[in-house]
């Protein structure tokens, strides 16, 4: 059997994969970068920061596996999803992506929900209108950078940006679309009325292919600079959540994942378009075809954990601030914190949410603070497994994944304040696997994806069960927790 390469463009970092289709994963390779902050409520990056990290990959496994690169026979991606990347014609970036936690956008918001009317957002787009989405980045560049606009060739997300760098090749695929806001969601096409309200040209709008079709071979540019051979196939991938779904063998109904990387998420997989009647979740395509990925998303997960490190904490180790947390009990000593550090989406829908310490006394440590944080964090995602569950959505179980399925305190404490049980893949990088699994399948190396799953997505023995007495202390701050937010909002810092 070949081997299939998973390329995954994170917020954070970017991570690329090599798989033996029969034997396993061979290697992961990372690399981290920075979000640029140049104004409040700016997050940017520029593109040719993750194609450098995804060369830097690349390199690195062919230092070890060189031998074996004539082996690779697909390429899959995954990418950090709803990011605005402007291209020319010539795919050359017109300025650095706007990404998902941006917040400028406010006023093109409030000028988009009296411009779409309620019932388009209800039957095809499915989702609120929200700052940091592609639809009101993209409005935003209309209105303060014309120029830029004028010059826009192509709208891209940033995976399929490393897509055109592999192949020479513009295109985009339904997760990352249906994620743009531009998208409907239910015919899986481009919602060329929403183009028509805002004025966007269609031909800036690449064609929209299903997430496991192939675009094409590695060009020979590319072969020249990563050492991949020509004859690898390259499919159109995934946003992250739906490769995340995928790596953690959820391809059908029955199981919630819980994501804890720079942003959060707790998603389920549905047969169904079916949405929140107030669109405070998100309903996108997923990586199968006639299937959707419904979920809650929080904005600021590791991203929390990342401020309080870099800003108040002299440690700089992610596991010894998990060893930190273990020490203090349940409850952080009556510490609250609302990770709202960029507002939030879910419940609130609100990009002016602030966070907050509540119940901050001298008692207090850099250790309290530590857990607090991750508390908060879990608590918000429990908001978005309540709104999953009003919804009649139903999950027996529920799968960690992201960097919060590396600490142990973390995973126990999901289980605790979700009352759920807990199960973690043993692949640690789901989102490269699942775009791995999606490439095998694609280029014949699997029959389909339960294939893939049985070899791959497994879990064994690594299990958090909700401990009782720690459930009920929770039950009690998780219901001040939900206070906090009506009670402080509107008031100006």
């Amino acid at each position: 059997m070949g081997l299939l390469m998973g390329i995954d463009i994170g917020t954070s970092g970017t991570k690329v994969m090599l798989l033996d289709a029969e034997k396993g994963v061979l290697g992961v390779e990372k690399k981290a970068y920075d979000v640029a902050i140049p104004r409040p409520n700016y997050a940017e990056q520029d593109p040719e920061l993750w194609w450098s990290a995804v060369l830097h990959c690349i390199g690195k496994l062919r230092q070890t596996f060189g031998a074996l690169f004539s082996r690779i026979v697909g390429i899959g991606l995954s990418g950090q999803m709803h990011g605005l990347v402007l291209t020319d014609r010539r795919g050359r970036p017109l300025r650095p992506a706007i990404l998902w936690m941006d917040q400028r956008a406010g006023e093109e918001c409030r000028e988009l929900n009296r411009l779409i009317p309620e019932k388009l957002l209800q039957s095809c787009i499915l989702n609120r209108i929200f700052s940091g989405f592609a639809l009101t980045s993209l409005l935003w560049v209309k209105k303060w950078e014309p120029e830029i606009f004028a010059g826009t060739g192509y709208v891209m997300q940033p995976k399929d940006y490393i897509r055109y760098k592999l192949t020479g090749l513009f295109g985009s695929e339904v997760t990352d679309a249906s994620a743009t806001l531009l998208f409907d969601v239910v015919k899986r096409n481009w919602a060329w009325q929403v183009m028509d309200l805002c004025g966007f040209p269609y031909e800036i709008f690449p064609e929209c292919h299903e997430s496991g079709e192939i675009q094409g071979n590695v060009s020979r540019d590319c072969a020249a600079v990563t050492g991949l051979p020509v004859s690898a196939r390259v499919i159109y991938g995934m946003g992250d959540q739906q490769a995340q779904s995928i790596g953690n063998g959820v391809f059908g109904e029955g199981a919630f994942i819980c994501n804890i990387g720079t942003g959060g998420q707790f998603s389920a997989f549905s047969r169904e378009p079916v949405y929140d009647r107030e669109l405070r979740t998100h309903t996108f395509c997923h990586g199968t075809e006639k299937a959707y990925s419904v979920f809650g998303a929080i904005l600021n997960a590791g991203m929390s954990l990342k401020w309080l490190r870099d800003n108040v904490l002299e440690e700089k180790d992610f596991m010894t601030l998990s060893r930190m947390a273990e020490e203090i009990p349940a409850g952080s000593g009556g510490l609250v914190f609302l990770p709202y550090l960029t507002g939030e989406r879910t419940p609130h829908m609100d990009g002016a949410a602030k966070g907050m310490f509540y119940g901050l006394n001298l008692a207090h440590t850099r250790k309290h603070m530590v857990r607090a944080v991750m508390e908060g964090v879990t608590f918000a995602l429990r908001d978005c497994m309540e709104l999953l569950v009003d919804m009649g959505i139903r999950g027996d179980d529920v799968i960690s994944s992201g960097g919060g399925a590396s600490s142990p305190v973390w995973l126990q404490m999901q289980a605790d304040i979700l009352n759920r049980e807990i199960r973690v893949c043993h692949v640690a990088e789901q989102a490269c696997l699942g775009a791995c699994m999606l490439a095998g399948v694609s280029t014949g190396q699997f029959a389909g994806l339960p294939e893939a799953g049985k070899r791959f997505a497994t879990y064994g023995d690594r299990r958090y069960l909700p401990d009782r007495g720690t459930v009920e202390v929770y039950e009690g701050i998780y219901r001040t927790y939900r206070t906090l937010y009506q009670r402080t909002r509107g008031v100006e810092g």
